[in-house]
């Protein structure tokens, strides 16, 4: 980046040192510019470097230097402050101009000036929330947040049901189009009839999107006024009927979980739990826990009263403006959108409930994108003024695909959404990798790898203290994944985190986390 340049008077003087190197007397004559730009030890190194002055005078030098520049730098601005008072009092310069100027520079550079920060909606709300969902009014919440859940859910199955119906009839439409190819309709004819089709699918399912858009927004914003209105109304002594309200709800908390929790156990997904300790001689607990399951299971809702839904979604709910938060690390391709693969069904259970701290999916990406976008920029800036040592055929490729794709990120880099509409996470990294974690030749230096540990870093300092991580790093199995695959794929991860978290140790002092890996479910083929 070019600094700007600011026209200013500069005046050449000539700075003479005189010294004694045995019988001969001599003399340093250095013409400088001023105001001088540049740093004194600077010029001080440059000028014993190129006129070979004797190190024993070393120091007197720059003391005398240092000396010139301060004296003449201040004569400058005597005369400068001197001319400009003289033109005020000639009546040359303006006066309220000049105050207004002084007035601006000395608000914006004193403290006690300085506007006083507005208070934020979205911290307000974030405190309001965290004092009601510990407090009896969570059965509340939950109620009302499983209330739009399910209007929400029913918009969607009415939207897919529509969906259905016009890809059939389509389907039957090409199909009788196809019949009459080459006797009384062209391929021309197909291909408008195809095109005809995707229009209306495409204006269907942005109806749909708007509308879903707009019923989630006006939940969001019902669902803020009334977290708010209910807090005051609890913060009001003279207010005894939403009281006695919430002690009624209350004790139903504990039978529907009772109920789900017995309906929990026969449903969950094989897991199995460990505990060790780790480290040299200051010794971490941590606790482990191996599960088969599908990713999403982690983020998908479930109707109240079906798994312990309602428990898991209250465990996150009270820990969701806490320093215990969870994780989820999920592996995508190098673009940044929800067009396909695993990010698209990420991004349906996304929206499968509103999410009511957090801007939706989509928005977060935009705001990823953007900051992709600086971040190439800068980074191929910086590597134009500062040419690079020539690097091997891979890393050439590599650079050349960043230039052509600056939206995409490497394998190894991850960007983080964050969600409160999730069941049992809150905040997801989304973890880039490429083809190479299906090979068999894997290694601990393996951006995908790095990419675990700079993810287990975050964790450290963002308070996150449960990470749910895929053991072989792929969320489906393979037939080239056999179990002598498996088994080496697994302990290379293992090793790998386990190093990882010995060296949280220095991170965040040794705290205990829970580290979930999850291998995938395999499909069994009838």
């Amino acid at each position: 980046m070019r600094k700007n340049k600011v026209k200013t008077n500069t005046t050449e003087k000539e700075f003479v040192f005189e010294y004694k190197a045995g019988r001969h007397h001599c003399v340093l004559k250095v013409p400088l510019q001023f105001p001088v730009q540049e740093n004194v030890s600077d010029l001080h190194g440059r000028l014993m470097l190129l006129h070979k002055i004797p190190c024993f005078v070393e120091t007197e030098l720059k003391d005398r230097l240092l000396a010139f520049i301060e004296r003449e730098t201040l004569e400058d601005y005597d005369r400068e402050a001197e001319a400009a008072l003289q033109k005020l009092t000639n009546g040359e310069a303006d006066l309220n101009k000049l105050t207004n100027l002084w007035a601006k520079a000395y608000t914006e550079t004193t403290l006690e000036h300085a506007c006083p920060e507005e208070p934020s909606w979205d911290e307000d709300f974030a405190d309001v929330y965290h004092e009601l969902i510990h407090s009896p009014a969570s059965e509340t919440l939950l109620n009302l947040e499983h209330n739009y859940y399910v209007s929400v859910s029913e918009l969607i199955s009415e939207r897919d049901m529509e969906l259905k119906k016009l890809q059939e009839r389509q389907a039957a439409e090409m199909d009788k189009v196809m019949q009459e190819l080459g006797k009384t309709l062209s391929d021309h004819d197909v291909n408008t009839v195809a095109a005809q089709h995707f229009d209306a699918q495409q204006v269907l399912e942005n109806k749909w999107a708007s509308e879903l858009k707009q019923v989630t927004g006006i939940q969001k914003q019902e669902y803020q006024e009334w977290v708010i209105k209910l807090h005051q109304d609890l913060h009001n002594p003279n207010n005894s009927t939403i009281n006695e309200e919430i002690k009624v709800q209350s004790g139903q908390l504990a039978e529907a979980g009772d109920m789900g929790a017995r309906h929990f156990e026969e449903q969950r997904q094989l897991e199995e739990s460990f505990t060790i300790h780790l480290g040299a001689q200051l010794k971490t607990m941590h606790n482990l826990r191996l599960v088969r399951a599908n990713v999403l299971d982690f983020c998908k809702h479930r109707r109240h009263g079906s798994g312990g839904a309602k428990l898991r979604r209250l465990q996150t709910a009270l820990s969701l403006y806490s320093v215990s938060l969870c994780g989820l690390v999920l592996l995508v391709d190098n673009r940044v959108n929800s067009y396909s693969g695993i990010k698209r069904d990420f991004a349906t259970v996304s929206k499968e409930c509103t999410d009511f701290h957090f801007p939706r999916l989509s928005e977060q990406l935009e705001v990823v994108q953007q900051v992709v976008l600086y971040a190439r920029a800068q980074r191929s800036s910086k590597q134009r003024e500062q040419p690079e040592m020539p690097r091997n055929g891979s890393s050439d490729d590599k650079n050349k695909n960043i230039e052509r794709n600056s939206s995409n990120i490497l394998p190894g880099e991850f960007y983080i959404s964050r969600h409160s509409n999730l069941s049992e996470v809150h905040i997801v990294f989304h973890l880039c990798v490429d083809d190479n974690v299906r090979s068999g030749n894997l290694t601990a230096r393996d951006p995908a790898i790095m990419g675990l540990r700079n993810i287990l870093k975050v964790c450290c300092t963002h308070d996150i203290t449960t990470i749910t991580i895929p053991l072989l790093l792929v969320h489906d199995m393979s037939e080239e994944m056999t179990i002598p695959w498996c088994l080496k794929r697994a302990e290379l991860v293992f090793k790998c985190v386990k190093g990882f978290m010995m060296e949280m140790a220095s991170w965040d002092g040794g705290i205990s986390r829970t580290v979930q890996f999850l291998v995938p479910q395999v499909c069994n083929a009838n």
